[in-house]
């Protein structure tokens, strides 16, 4: 078992997980946590508690924020800010087709980092010179995808919750529609997209007890028997593990897929029922 304590950068920001070593912040305590540029301040989300499993590698916490930390990361936030400004107001100067998404600034290099979405590749160099000479820094574009606006820019998905990859996904793995077609979605666009425009990443989370499930259940148009006599299988609810019969003799019935598989029925005939 070890300690353990989650930070974020930003209000409703993913969260960062830090081992709180000899420290114990508070819920809402500005901390410091360390990163290739030094030590950054990040908001206190879970104070230190027990973990069941034993975590290694973890960041450590270097304590507490001081006022000359904090002073530090707010005069960043302004620079961040015109940053974003000085960009945007120079994009429209040079009439490139960009969206600026974020902007980072590493204070001990002075060097501004600018996200930002295009329809197609963009000549920025002169725009960089430009931006360089305003803002008197070193200046870096990067341009990104649809789903890293999203998790950069954050939001409300579908579901009415914050969106996965701007709370506590990691890396985006990859998610096909065949995935949605097993889970018995309707294979919509405007109903299995996120705020990013793709697919769901959550389509992924499900996935596999689906493929298990449709292993084990009966496949549709199957002829099985049922309590209520012999029938054809037409649909099948994989969280309820029931399944959907037409009956020869008309009309339908829902039953436990336990009940219409052949090795459990000839188990139950021989043992029992229960057993």
């Amino acid at each position: 078992m070890g300690m353990v304590m989650a930070v974020s950068f930003t209000r409703y920001g993913r969260l960062y997980y830090l081992d709180p070593g000899p420290h114990s912040p508070r819920v809402g305590d500005k901390v410091l946590v360390p990163t290739d540029a030094g030590p950054e301040v990040a908001e206190c989300v879970w104070a230190p508690q027990w973990a069941d499993d034993d975590i290694g590698g973890l960041p450590v916490c270097e304590g507490l924020a001081t006022d000359e930390h904090l002073a530090r990361d707010e005069a960043n936030r302004r620079l961040r800010a015109e940053g974003r400004s000085v960009a945007k107001r120079l994009i429209r100067r040079h009439e490139l087709p960009m969206k600026v998404i974020g902007v980072d600034h590493l204070d001990a290099d002075n060097v501004y980092t600018i996200y930002f979405t295009a329809p197609q590749r963009v000549d920025f160099r002169a725009l960089v010179r430009d931006l360089a000479r305003a803002l008197r820094a070193r200046v870096e574009l990067r341009q990104v995808g649809p789903r890293d606006e999203a998790r950069l820019q954050g939001g409300i998905g579908p579901c009415g919750r914050d969106l996965c990859c701007a709370t506590f996904l990691k890396d985006f793995e990859p998610v096909s529609v065949r995935m949605a077609k097993e889970q018995d979605l309707p294979v919509n666009p405007l109903r299995i997209a996120g705020a990013c425009g793709r697919l769901m990443c959550c389509l992924k989370y499900e996935h596999p007890l689906y493929v298990q499930a449709h292993e084990r259940m009966p496949a549709l148009g199957e002829r099985v028997e049922t309590p209520e006599g012999a029938g054809q299988v037409v649909g099948r609810n994989v969280p309820g593990d029931t399944v959907s019969v037409r009956l020869n003799g008309g009309g339908r019935c829902s039953c436990p897929s336990a009940s219409v598989c052949s090795p459990r029925r000839q188990h139950d005939a021989r043992y029992g029922e229960g057993s």
